[in-house]
């Protein structure tokens, strides 16, 4: 749990920096920081669902070793 912290931290760190020095707003900083990390969390989300399918289909097509092959 310790390390998921840390990067959360990290990644917050990051991205209010790169911000910053992009505008040199403290408000935008912090506001892309929190939102972000946010946003990014749903692309996941989608990308995994989105992932689970296509390997399903690719299951799908692929013939089972199960299946005994005639002699």
């Amino acid at each position: 749990m310790l390390k998921t912290f840390t990067f959360a931290v990290m990644h917050f760190s990051i991205a209010f920096a790169l911000a910053y020095l992009i505008t040199g707003s403290i408000v935008i900083g912090g506001l892309l920081a929190v939102l972000e990390p946010m946003v990014n969390t749903v692309g996941y989300a989608i990308h995994e669902r989105v992932w689970k399918r296509i390997e399903a289909r690719r299951e799908a097509e692929t013939p089972s070793a199960d299946v005994a092959l005639p002699a």
